[in-house]
């Protein structure tokens, strides 16, 4: 079975938190995300799910030359940023293609959907 990453996809003039939500509004998308994450784990093809923090809490850390260097910000500047993701397992294209859809519905917002890579033999 493939394993898929579901992203949301976050404008960077929005920034979003759960902090900065309405809290009535803020209570039905953890309830709608809950409802989802249970029937992706009914189905068998939850993996793990989280929401991330905004690209300006990010730290990039690059050892690749003689000494490790620890860079505020995001690797590169972008008009849109992930906001949040599932990792999720599915038989095919179209069953990740599926779960999307409700991820989607669930957040009210888009989904952008890649299957990972699997590890050489």
């Amino acid at each position: 079975m493939t394993q898929y990453f579901l992203t949301v996809p976050h404008d960077t003039s929005e920034a979003p938190t759960m902090a900065s939500m309405d809290p009535a509004e803020l209570e039905a998308a953890i309830a709608a995300v809950g409802r989802l994450n249970t029937a992706l784990q009914e189905a068998g093809a939850f993996v793990h799910a989280g929401g991330l923090h905004p690209p300006a809490t990010a730290v990039t850390v690059d050892a690749t030359g003689a000494e490790p260097k620890h860079i505020d910000g995001p690797f590169v500047e972008a008009s849109q940023y992930v906001g949040g993701f599932w990792i999720i397992n599915a038989p095919d294209r179209e069953a990740a293609l599926n779960w999307a859809e409700q991820c989607s519905a669930a957040t009210g917002s888009r989904i952008e959907v890649r299957a990972l890579q699997d590890g050489p033999e």
